[in-house]
């Protein structure tokens, strides 16, 4: 691959011709602070053994989908809104992508798979790996064909009839990526701040009926009504209001 314009908003970038998990790879090289800074990016068409949410496999053919993942360090960002930072990355993700699908509804179903017209196209898995050190991962169907796909949920740029740019869609996500992250330091998540805006815009989840699949195996149903404030999911349920720090969101419906 050739990325001159993703290498220009990358503090460090690396490309893989095929890797495991470029997750994996930014974790192992996180520890070497001088050689790995802040905004290292490592990117790959053949990605092996990557991981989704709840530690689910994610693979795909050679040259099918793009997996990138980004080192954050020392992000001065207070511990109670640290839930946004993945929602950042989803909201980045689906800016990036819409610029290339503009006929296209691009959202975030909660927290941060990217959708195209209700069809997954991006899933993003953010790991911890140490003291104030953050990896997000993403993976975008780039070339997938229908037969490719895990799901028939899911969808790619080749089945919406377009070739991505994936240098343009990489350079985009990093920089609304770096934007995004420095409003949530600057200006926190009041209801007014450029970032809660942004994510809440994107956000295709607000406004509908949702079962929420909870890790411990419980389940809550109701309607997503808002983002609290250190990001969590505000459910309206039968019995009041509940929040959801992490599961599986199913849309009882169409995101219109």
């Amino acid at each position: 691959m050739n990325l001159p314009h993703t290498s220009a908003a990358a503090a460090r970038l690396d490309i893989a011709e095929a890797t495991g998990s470029t997750n994996a790879d930014l974790l192992a090289d996180a520890s070497d602070a001088a050689a790995f800074p802040h905004f290292s990016v490592r990117v790959t068409d053949d990605q092996r053994a990557g991981r989704g949410r709840l530690d689910r496999e994610w693979t795909a053919p050679a040259g099918s989908a793009v997996a990138v993942s980004v080192l954050l360090r020392d992000l001065e960002i207070a511990p109670d809104q640290r839930g946004w930072i993945p929602l950042a990355a989803g909201a980045a993700m689906a800016e990036a992508v819409a610029a290339q699908l503009p006929d296209a509804r691009v959202g975030v179903k909660w927290p941060n798979d990217v959708l195209v017209d209700g069809q997954k196209i991006c899933g993003i898995l953010a790991e911890a790996a140490g003291t104030g050190v953050i990896v997000i991962g993403a993976g975008v169907n780039t070339e997938m064909t229908a037969e490719q796909l895990p799901v028939p949920t899911a969808t790619s740029f080749r089945l919406r009839g377009v070739t991505c740019d994936v240098d343009l869609l990489l350079a985009g996500y990093l920089a609304r990526l770096d934007a995004h992250l420095t409003d949530l330091a600057e200006h926190g998540t009041a209801i007014a701040s450029g970032l809660r805006r942004a994510v809440s815009a994107r956000c295709l989840t607000i406004g509908q009926p949702v079962t929420a699949h909870l890790p411990g195996g419980g389940e809550l149903r109701g309607e997503a009504v808002r983002l609290a404030a250190d990001g969590q999911l505000v459910l309206q349920t039968e019995d009041g209001e509940a929040s959801v720090a992490a599961g599986d969101i199913v849309h009882l419906r169409p995101a219109s």
